[in-house]
């Protein structure tokens, strides 16, 4: 009897249930890759769930059956996170509302995008505290990695923002976790790759929301003005949003932007006395007026391009890593040396407050004194689906620049990019490792939720 016909006869055995089972051929080649495009599993099985019943029938039946299962939302995992060789794939889009919350508080199903939280939040003049550039994301794949953006350095990562998360632990038993109930289990999900549960749904803090948001960009020539600047208006505050790009000239030289964004309720409410004391270059300034909400979905336009061009489906051996603030300027420099970037490519360079984060799994440079920012560094590259060598050179390249980090002290965000091997858990966890592993005994003894994490 194949996966499927064994799952869906068990999920016949119990009544109530409203999940989907398919392994057409179809079906099973979508779901044999990731958004990367750099490694291929063909699972045995792919389920939709419709509910958390669902979802705690088909782990209960994995944990019955020794299957590995991984969830998938909206499959934009880099290097087959959200991929299983002959086991099941949950396919979450099926758990995609956002319900009515109370106060400052939004309910999302693990499915959900950011879009829909930020539209739901929105009407009623809420919004989430951090937000990932791409708004596609899933609620569920972020916050099982950690979610960062531009307003981290003020308010932390996504997971940082969750007060309550409802957990399929690798067992079948559905588990409602927060600082005040199930603490491991919290600590455990949050940025835990998946390691000891599912999450099902999240209750997410939010905040007032803006009307405008205004968006400067400032260049620079020169990497320690560039870097110097950036841990001025993080520090004292100055923007609500902070992102640095490194990018190339028309000439070819390194230039450095960084993206410094005001919100605001009225027009003219974001005044200049935030630009004082910077040294970017005045004649190169840019600046430009969002709707709040166009702001937060900046990448929309981006991504229906590259939809259309069909870079979108290119292989994408993506690298993001955090550095200590001693050490940015010399892995940076290094990293920098001889490399191209094509007109997809796209690197990151800019401050978090590691004070501001405290989800135990999202691993972040010592910071000395506390308040020391660390650095997001982050490699976006799209390789060419047609040249092996390339794309070999990449991560080959993302392999090397992570020794690089790790001897500097620095750590890998854990959705990059990087040859099996490269990274190592224990080491990568540090003294986060004995919680997790009591977690992932407790939560998933039969080790059915760790198969794609070893």
């Amino acid at each position: 009897m194949s996966l499927a016909a064994a799952l869906s006869a068990f999920l016949r055995s119990r009544p109530g249930l409203t999940t989907t089972v398919a392994d057409d051929e179809a079906t099973l080649a979508r779901f044999s890759r990731d958004w990367g495009g750099l490694v291929h599993a063909r699972p045995g099985a792919v389920v939709r769930p419709c509910s958390t019943a669902d979802v705690a029938a088909v782990l209960a039946f994995a944990a019955e059956t020794g299957t590995p299962v991984v969830p998938r939302g909206s499959g934009h995992s880099c290097f087959g996170q959200s991929l299983t060789e002959g086991g099941i794939v949950l396919d979450l889009s099926g758990l995609a509302r956002v319900h009515p919350g109370e106060g400052r508080e939004v309910v999302a199903d693990a499915g959900a995008s950011w879009r829909r939280v930020m539209e739901s939040a929105l009407a009623r003049g809420l919004t989430p505290t951090v937000l990932p550039d791409h708004l596609g994301l899933s609620v569920g794949g972020t916050l099982s990695v950690g979610g960062l953006g531009g307003a981290s350095h003020r308010h932390g990562a996504q997971t940082d923002t969750v007060t309550a998360l409802e957990v399929v632990t690798g067992t079948g038993e559905a588990l409602w976790c927060s600082p005040e109930r199930n603490r491991d289990l919290f600590d455990a999900v949050r940025a835990g790759s998946g390691r000891c549960g599912v999450i099902t749904r999240a209750t997410i803090a939010v905040g007032p929301a803006a009307r405008l948001a205004r968006r400067r960009k400032l260049y620079y020539r020169d990497l320690a003005a560039f870097l110097a600047d950036q841990r001025a208006v993080v520090a004292e505050e100055r923007f609500d949003h902070v992102e640095g790009r490194v990018l190339r000239d028309a000439g070819g030289e390194w230039l450095y932007r960084v993206d410094a964004t005001s919100y605001h309720l009225l027009p003219g409410g974001a005044g200049a006395a935030a630009l004082d004391g910077l040294s970017f270059d005045t004649a190169l300034t840019e600046t430009a007026e969002y709707s709040y909400g166009e702001f937060c979905d900046r990448m929309a336009d981006g991504e229906a391009s590259s939809r259309c061009s069909g870079e979108w489906f290119h292989p994408h051996p993506w690298l993001t890593v955090f550095l200590p603030d001693d050490a940015v300027t010399d892995v940076v420099g290094h990293a920098l040396t001889g490399l191209t970037l094509g007109e997809a490519d796209t690197v990151l360079l800019y401050p978090v407050r590691a004070d501001r984060i405290t989800t135990p799994l999202l691993r972040l440079p010592k910071a000395d004194p506390a308040h020391t920012p660390v650095w997001l560094f982050a490699l976006l590259t799209v390789a060419d689906p047609r040249d092996p060598i390339d794309l070999a050179g990449r991560l080959n390249r993302n392999a090397a620049l992570y020794d690089r980090v790790a001897e500097a002290g620095g750590t890998v965000y854990p959705g990059s990019a990087l040859p099996r091997g490269a990274l190592e858990w224990e080491h990568h966890f540090g003294d986060a490792w004995p919680a997790l592993t009591a977690a992932r005994r407790r939560y998933d003894p039969a080790g059915v939720l760790a198969a794609a994490h070893s």
